[in-house]
């Protein structure tokens, strides 16, 4: 046997594209789209011309239509569901996840939007309704009342009975939900302690207390630490009554993890969103403008500042040929420490003493990495200076050694404001991420610019006298 051979994974998705442009009959075509998984199938939708997808939302069950769904783009799920008629549609957001469907129907057009509500079942109208309810940065409206709950006062037998009563509406049957006669959470059920218990078995025995939960009013950013640190499948949300009012998935977490990293991206870039490539000129340039405006500002002043040493640089020349070297530098290690920071303030219950061992922490990599790059530089600089630049080498290794240090100082200072800068915001009750980012950069160019010149007119000039 060839230990080299590699099994390649099938093209499902061209596979099902096949299918609906083939000949099969409606059946046939349904039949073997089954056997797909839904996040195949929404590939393969988002490939689709707009008459092959009306074609495929005739033939398949609503079911398979709300699985693929469930993997494709909200806004994506809201124009298809606006291909199909009302009440297709409808059956089609039955099946979706509560919060999904919260989600997809809030892109419908209002029109068609109610249209397609008036025709759910009461029961899911009330869900979607529940969901809506709470913003978008609450953990309430990413939960799902998909789950299984069941009453504490039953018997093992009983619980068993409702659990296959539940399952028919149900699939998340992994952990069943407990609460007590006043509705409130009681606690969780592990599936397979439920059906391995014996009769004589008491059902509180398998309950476990302390499961752990979140509020759902409580803000994304706050819990979603907590939400990380479990692996459970579900973990249920509560109203602040504690009675059980959904759950939040593993796959939810995921969803929610993500966007939030985008979210902290696009605001590390300045922006107060995140950006998609169908919106608008005038929301880009809303969400974009304010900081480049405050960053136009604080660069004048930067400007100004190597204005204030013109006269060491009609002194010596050469030396503005390595300011992007230390500008780039102090802005990269900045950059960094704010990176870091960023992450450790995720923990709200840092003690000032933590706080205080990240600064001085973020200090010495600064330091000791300006020392190595310092030493790194005051070598090929130098080198390049006496050899391409035909400069004598005093004072090659004058300029180069002017340079080290203005590195090892420049990446000391930014390495504090890195950390400082955000920890101040947080301090203040701004996000450290939005306001941070971009300001970091601009005050790490002054740091650079007045370490760089200050010390080329205090060591090159004021010591050495090579002006």
């Amino acid at each position: 046997m060839n230990e080299n051979l590699t099994v390649e994974r099938p093209e499902y998705v061209d596979e099902i594209i096949k299918l609906i442009k083939g000949n099969d009959s409606p059946k046939t075509l349904s039949e073997k789209l089954e056997d797909y998984h839904g996040s195949d199938l929404a590939d393969a939708i988002e490939q689709l011309s707009s008459a092959e997808r009306k074609k495929l939302f005739r033939i398949c069950p609503p079911a398979l239509v709300a699985e693929a769904f469930e993997y494709l783009d909200e806004e994506e799920a809201g124009s298809c569901l606006c291909d199909m008629d009302i009440k297709r549609a409808a059956a089609v957001i039955s099946g979706l996840e509560t919060d999904t469907a919260a989600a997809v129907l809030h892109t419908v057009p209002k029109d068609k939007r109610l249209l397609m509500i008036d025709e759910l079942p009461e029961e899911v109208r009330n869900e979607i309704r529940l969901i809506a309810s709470f913003d978008e940065d609450e953990i309430g409206s990413r939960m799902t009342t998909n789950c299984i709950v069941i009453r504490e006062n039953l018997s093992v037998k009983e619980a068993m009975n409702e659990l296959v009563r539940q399952a028919e509406e149900n699939d998340n049957i992994s952990t069943i939900f407990v609460t007590d006669e006043n509705e409130e959470f009681f606690g969780a059920i592990d599936l397979k302690d439920l059906i391995t218990a014996r009769s004589t078995v008491k059902l509180t025995d398998l309950i476990a207390t302390s499961f752990p939960y979140v509020y759902a009013q409580e803000s994304i950013d706050d819990c979603i630490e907590k939400l990380k640190d479990y692996s459970e499948d579900s973990i249920p949300v509560l109203d602040n009554n504690s009675r059980l009012l959904g759950v939040i998935t593993a796959r939810s977490v995921i969803e929610v993890v993500d966007d939030e990293m985008g979210e902290d991206y696009a605001r590390l870039a300045g922006l107060t969103a995140e950006e998609d490539l169908n919106e608008p000129l005038r929301e880009s340039m809303k969400k974009r403008l304010p900081w480049l405006l405050v960053l136009l500002g604080l660069g004048m002043l930067v400007s100004s500042v190597v204005g204030v040493f013109e006269q060491v640089i009609a002194q010596l020349t050469i030396i503005m040929a390595f300011q992007s070297l230390i500008l780039d530098m102090a802005g990269n290690v900045g950059t960094q420490s704010l990176a870091v920071t960023i992450r450790v303030l995720m923990d709200e219950n840092l003690t000032f003493r933590q706080k205080a061992h990240l600064v001085t922490k973020e200090m010495r990599v600064g330091l000791c990495n300006g020392m190595l790059l310092g030493a790194v530089s005051f070598l090929f600089v130098g080198l390049y200076i006496h050899i391409f630049k035909h400069k004598a080498l005093g004072f090659s290794f004058a300029v180069s050694g002017c340079i080290g240090a203005s590195l090892i100082l420049a990446m000391l200072i930014s390495s504090a404001v890195g950390t400082l800068i955000p920890l101040f915001f947080k301090k203040i009750k701004i996000d450290p991420a939005v306001a941070s980012g971009p300001l970091i950069t601009t005050v790490n160019d002054l740091v650079a610019v007045v370490t760089y010149y200050g010390l080329s007119w205090v060591l090159l000039i004021g010591v050495f006298g090579f002006a």
